[in-house]
């Protein structure tokens, strides 16, 4: 029987050639985290942890933790909390690199 989570989880990683936050998504590493595979219970909550530490060893990523979402209507995955709310909008000090630049553009 699976056990429900409190709330849904995505896995971010910061990918290691780039530095950028990366979300797993269906089909690999997403910058978007609206692409993010939704866990819903705990074992796909341990797969997804599993896929991320078998990704680290690989040195793909490193920092790779699950994080609470909230699922919106279109079912899309928003993070919950700060530090992941941070992560999702880019580097705060340099408004001229990462997502803010691109945003921008």
């Amino acid at each position: 029987m699976m056990s429900a989570l409190k709330n849904p989880q995505i896995l971010l990683a910061s990918n290691l050639a780039d530095g950028e936050v990366v979300f797993l998504g269906p089909s690999g590493w997403e910058r978007d985290h609206a692409r993010a595979r939704v866990a819903r219970d705990k074992d796909e909550a341990a797969a997804l942890e599993a896929f991320g530490k078998a990704e680290i060893a690989a040195n793909r990523v490193v920092d790779v933790y699950l994080a609470d979402v909230a699922l919106g209507a279109d079912g899309a995955p928003t993070p919950m909390h700060y530090r992941e709310k941070m992560r999702v909008k880019g580097p705060s000090v340099r408004l001229d690199l990462g997502k803010q630049a691109a945003g921008a553009a």
